[in-house]
Parts: C-alpha cells; structure tokens; sequence
C-alpha cells in the first residue's frame, strides 16, 4: 500500500508562513489527484487543498488566497505553502490521493482513497 509521510510543520505565530511536504512512496503521476486535509480535536477531518489533472487547483474557502498546494513529480513529493496563518489554522495536517467530482465547473475532493500518515502539527499561537 502506498504510504504518505507529512512533514514541515511547528509553532508559527499568526501571520507567519510554513511549507508543509509529503513524501510518497509510490509514483505520482499527472492523473492523480491528491489533496491535504487537516483535523483539530473536535473536529472532523476536512480537506484544505487538492490538486487534479493538469495540476487543476482547489482550496476550501477558509484557505483560500493563503494557501498553495504543489507537487514535484521527480521527487514524488506534494507540498503546501501557508502564508497568513491565522490561529484557527491550527490543526494536524495530513495527505493522502483522493477521488474526485466536477461540481460548479471545478473539481473537488470526495474520498481519500489512501492509508493516512502520521500527519504533522501546525500550531498558529502568538
């Protein structure tokens, strides 16, 4: 089974940036979709940010204009540049490939269809 390992994350002050990265262990190709999903402690699992065919972006609306999510194939890599971290972006963040539905004239992800990694904490604290 393929394996994510999430990394990049610590303390940050609201307003910093951090660049998040997940390592792979298979082949990522172009046809993929993958996507970084974050959880509090009282709350559900909810994407962030997911990346499809043609490297077709989309954000949820919380992080939206903040965040960048990216993908170097050579490296099987994914990563996600946060710029403007604000507390409530606090959370565990993890990655993982993802099924995908056409809604509105954008995708958008449905099911994450991988193991779950360790995931890596971002707390947004001054």
């Amino acid at each position: 089974q393929v394996q994510m390992v999430e990394s990049g994350g610590g303390l940050v002050q609201p307003g910093g940036s951090l660049r998040l990265s997940c390592a792979v262990s298979g082949t990522i190709v172009e046809n993929d979709s993958m996507g970084w999903y974050r959880q509090t402690k009282v709350n559900q699992r909810e994407w962030v940010a997911a990346l499809f065919t043609g490297n077709n972006a989309n954000y949820a609306d919380s992080v939206r204009g903040r965040f960048t999510i990216s993908r170097d194939y050579t490296k099987n890599m994914m990563y996600l540049q946060m710029d403007s971290l604000k507390p409530e972006d606090t959370a565990v963040y993890y990655c993982n490939f993802v099924t995908k539905q056409l809604k509105a004239g954008a995708f958008i992800p449905v099911d994450a269809i991988g193991g779950w990694g360790q995931g890596t904490q971002v707390p947004v604290s001054s």
